[in-house]
């Protein structure tokens, strides 16, 4: 639990806030406590750039631990160093996943696991069907297990109420029956519903939802059909009409426009690859002003795009109100660290043009 403690990070004159909780780092025969850093596009520091799916590998590698490991030199860096021998580790890396993406909710505004099971609660006290006990007891679970207790922000009965209403009934056995495999009764059932009379869910207002952010990281080698989120990407097989000419796609018409003749854009259009669009478009010469208007024009290709095609238009709205972070090879495009991410807020500006006012 990272205890409300703020950092930022400042990406093209955008803050983008953030927060840290502590970890260990292996570099080569060392370990290091240090910080990871967390931050509300889903970017996570620790050492390396990484998202949760990175964090994941990272953690599976021993790269990043909860836990030192035993007779490897500790470093607190300038403070002070150490040997463990019998260390005890308190959160799973599993956990710690978890706990980091519940970070990323509550600076993003939207509720984290634990929110989540309070809402799944209020849902099954008003109904106590076998279904919502389910999904009740999937919340529950979801939340990180060593921030379960804190769920009811009851020091005295921490999450029992809870974890005895995550039981489905045909388990719940008569009081004669209980024994050491700590089974639970049906007296201890109705302690539980009854210790939640009068319970009042956490206000909906506090429940803000924003949707998650969107990272377009790596051009899939075949886009799928379906269209998922990958087709917002510019490399995406959707033909774009412009100006009475359609080309093959979102790159081939950005590309076009940077030239200023008919037939240089045609040229640029039967360009074999995606790829080759750039090369042709500046082996012929763009125009003079191209650095002024780029964003111009992309901003036109990216708004046809959707316009023509409803099925890739349905994909960009259900992205929500969520950042869009899009990675390339250009810092001018692309999002991360150090990006402008310009393409990332060009598909959110269009995607609110499509919203309305």
């Amino acid at each position: 639990m990272a205890l409300d403690r703020r950092t930022y990070r400042i990406v093209d004159g955008e803050q983008i806030e953030g927060t840290w909780r502590p970890v260990f780092i292996r570099n080569g025969r060392n370990q290091f406590l240090t910080d990871l850093l967390i931050y509300a596009d889903g970017l996570i520091y620790c050492w390396d750039w990484v998202d949760l799916d990175g964090l994941r590998a990272k953690l599976a590698s021993g790269k990043v631990t909860t836990t030192p490991e035993p007779g490897i030199p500790v470093s607190a860096h300038h403070l002070a160093s150490w040997t463990v021998t019998d260390p005890a580790g308190y959160v799973t890396a599993e956990d710690l996943v978890g706990e980091v993406a519940d970070e990323i909710d509550t600076l993003n505004g939207r509720p984290d696991a634990t929110r989540r099971c309070l809402r799944a609660l209020a849902v099954f006290l008003a109904d106590r069907t076998e279904g919502n006990r389910e999904l009740l007891a999937a919340a529950y679970r979801a939340i990180p297990s060593h921030l379960r207790v804190y769920a009811l922000g009851d020091m005295d009965y921490r999450d029992w109420p809870l974890e005895v209403l995550c039981t489905p009934v045909a388990d719940l056995v008569d009081d004669a029956d209980a024994d050491a495999d700590e089974k639970i009764t049906f007296a201890e059932y109705a302690e539980a519903v009854a210790y939640f009379s009068g319970w009042v869910p956490p206000a909906s207002a506090a429940d803000r939802v924003s949707g998650p952010t969107v990272k377009l990281a790596t051009i899939p080698g075949r886009f799928p059909s379906p269209p998922g989120v990958e087709c917002l990407r510019n490399e995406c097989p959707a033909p774009i009409e412009l100006g009475g000419i359609t080309y093959p796609t979102a790159l081939h018409a950005y590309w076009a426009l940077a030239v200023t003749t008919d037939t240089d854009r045609l040229a640029v259009r039967d360009a074999p690859h995606y790829s080759d669009a750039s090369v042709v478009a500046q082996q012929l010469g763009v125009r003079d002003d191209w650095p002024a208007v780029r964003l111009a024009a992309m901003h036109t290709v990216v708004r046809a795009k959707f316009q023509q095609h409803p099925d890739l238009a349905a994909v960009l709205a259900g992205t929500g109100d969520g950042r869009i972070e899009y990675n390339v090879s250009s810092p001018y495009w692309s999002g991360g660290k150090e990006g402008r991410n310009w393409m990332g807020r060009l598909l959110e500006l269009v995607r609110s043009e499509m919203a309305g006012l």
